[in-house]
């Protein structure tokens, strides 16, 4: 997985949810997630600095996302937390806000939210918000 021409820690996929898939529920993951299904939760990293979550064009997630690095060309209704790097590919609609150490955005993508970034001393959304 590429972002920028800079490679992901972690680039294998250890979860799928398929497309067929309909989970309500929050879910806690280390390592890779990819997600084509849907998602009525929260999905939260656990643990894990390099973890890697991507949602697809046909996914979509209704709740809060933690994660280091976050790939996200589906659905989100709900606020982002990426404590490392966020993508948004062309197919990405936001309706929340986006914290993010480092944010890369293509065009066509949609964030109907603020774009918030963070410093080294918030993690996670906790704390005082940097400039944006």
């Amino acid at each position: 997985m590429k972002l920028g021409g800079r490679k992901y820690k972690n680039t294998r996929v250890d979860t799928l949810i398929g497309q067929q898939t309909e989970l309500r529920g929050n879910i806690c993951f280390t390592g890779g997630l990819h997600i084509d299904g849907k998602i009525q939760g929260n999905v939260t990293a656990d643990g894990d600095h390099s973890s890697t979550l991507v949602l697809s064009d046909k996914g979509a997630i209704e709740g809060e996302v933690h994660a280091p690095f976050l790939v996200i060309n589906g659905l989100v209704i709900g606020d982002l937390y990426a404590s490392d790097t966020i993508e948004l590919a062309p197919n990405a609609r936001i309706t929340g806000n986006v914290y993010y150490e480092k944010i890369e955005m293509a065009m066509g993508a949609e964030v109907n939210g603020s774009l918030v970034h963070m410093d080294d001393t918030v993690s996670q959304g906790k704390g005082q918000e940097g400039d944006t």
